[in-house]
């Protein structure tokens, strides 16, 4: 991400000034919490400057993927005052905004004429808004991410196995562009030898305590038809969640775990994806795009031995969407301080060294800039990923909505129970409940 930096930086439209912060609100302290990972170690340092600037200290409260949400919506529940600042996941909007956890920010933001249209569309729906398509704002766009996929390169790119791979299937052994695609490559190393060593086809997500196996399995179920409601009737979901398609999408994605993955991959996610590809057991792995600038400086499979590609498409063309957005806890009593610090991350140059330290910017004058889809390897592939993302509910009930999905697909994908229809229609049974309790069907 070194290479861009003066590019972007001088191609960056101003939102605010980048200049010294006028007027700033003090405080001697704020503290910023959010998931413990690379993006975090990355703000860390590019929030030295935001200290250099105002004065002002920041501590940080990073937990792991694993206790993250359980961790801060039980703080934001019990209107605790640790967190000044939070990075709160995507799916939380809907009931920060609705039970009053986070402050409004429609009001700053014209103030301090920070612009929404500046920042990716898809981003601002996610991350921002709620009620979504609404110019309500509760955070700014702060870490774009997707699941994506990387590969082996250097395995595909051996000789001897494009020609055995062409004779097999009748197209290159290549970046997949369909499910299908990726289905015969993964089948295709599934237990193969390579470089005298046992591989297998992919690593997929099927973790079922938090959010794992919702996470991948919506990239399948949204290309084959999936919709989680019908457009022109909210919440009024049979027929669509438990629709044909998204019922052979679902057989699709068992399919893929039955064949294709190596032993033990019965409770994958982020860390277990990513580590199954470092230590070379697969040829391919669903991840969110987060880890994919780790993975590139990986000693032993990055650099050339590594290639990036979106989501696969199928009858539709979509990707989960990850990332989160940046809000001021209302319960903090610092919070005039922690919209500065909001104001200062909004700057263009701030936005441009963001990309340039680890973390993924939303802003439309960083991913547009001329030579970002060649700053990294993976720039191209995040862009592509990014015009296709689709994300999971954000209601106010989404924890309920989530452990219902988690329950019913783990049990069908991984456990075997039942068959993908029954998964479905006791979804939709599920989340409907869910719906009625909260007074909306």
């Amino acid at each position: 991400m070194q290479k861009t930096s003066k590019a972007l930086l001088g191609l960056a439209t101003a939102l605010v000034t980048s200049s010294a912060l006028p007027n700033l609100a003090k405080a001697d302290e704020l503290t910023l919490c959010w998931a413990a990972w690379d993006p975090a170690n990355a703000l860390v340092e590019l929030s030295k400057d935001f200290t250099a600037k105002t004065g002002t200290q920041m501590k940080f409260e990073f937990v792991p993927w694993t206790s993250y949400a359980d961790r801060f919506l039980n703080e934001l529940n019990s209107h605790g005052k640790l967190c000044d600042l939070i990075i709160g996941d995507s799916q939380w909007i809907g009931g920060s905004a609705e039970n009053g956890h986070y402050v409004k920010l429609n009001d700053f933001f014209d103030k301090e004429g920070i612009k929404m249209d500046d920042f990716v569309p898809a981003t601002v729906v996610g991350y921002s808004e709620w009620p979504k398509n609404t110019p309500n704002y509760w955070a700014l766009p702060a870490m774009g991410d997707v699941v994506g996929w990387t590969y082996r390169k250097d395995w595909f790119e051996k000789p001897e196995l494009q020609k055995e791979f062409k004779a097999k299937y009748g197209h290159d052994l290549a970046a997949p562009k369909t499910y299908d695609e990726l289905k015969h490559i993964a089948e295709f190393f599934q237990k193969r030898q390579i470089d005298g060593k046992t591989v297998y086809g992919a690593s997929i997500y099927t973790e079922r305590g938090s959010e794992g196996i919702t996470m991948g399995v919506t990239n399948v179920l949204y290309d084959w038809g999936f919709q989680y409601d019908n457009p022109k009737k909210p919440y009024d979901m049979e027929g669509f969640v438990n629709s044909a398609d998204a019922v052979k999408g679902l057989e699709f994605y068992k399919s893929l775990y039955d064949c294709c993955t190596p032993p033990g991959s019965s409770n994958v996610y982020m860390v277990e994806s990513a580590d199954a590809f470092k230590s070379g057991q697969v040829a391919m792995q669903m991840n969110f795009a987060f880890t994919w600038p780790g993975l590139y400086k990986d000693e032993k499979v990055g650099g050339d031995r590594i290639g990036f590609f979106p989501n696969p498409a199928e009858k539709a063309h979509f990707a989960q969407l990850g990332g989160q957005g940046i809000s001021v806890v209302s319960y903090s009593e610092k919070r005039d301080a922690a919209l500065q610090y909001i104001k200062w991350f909004a700057q263009p140059d701030v936005q441009a060294k963001w990309w340039e330290l680890g973390g993924f910017s939303c802003l439309n004058s960083v991913v547009n800039a001329p030579d970002f889809a060649k700053s990294q390897p993976y720039a191209q592939a995040f862009l592509d990923s990014m015009a296709i993302v689709k994300d999971f509910w954000a209601e106010p009930s989404y924890a309920s909505l989530l452990q219902a999905m988690q329950k019913r697909v783990h049990n069908y994908v991984v456990a075997g129970n039942g068959t993908a229809k029954e998964a479905l229609d006791g979804l939709v049974k599920d989340w409907s409940d869910v719906f009625k309790d909260d007074g909306k069907i």
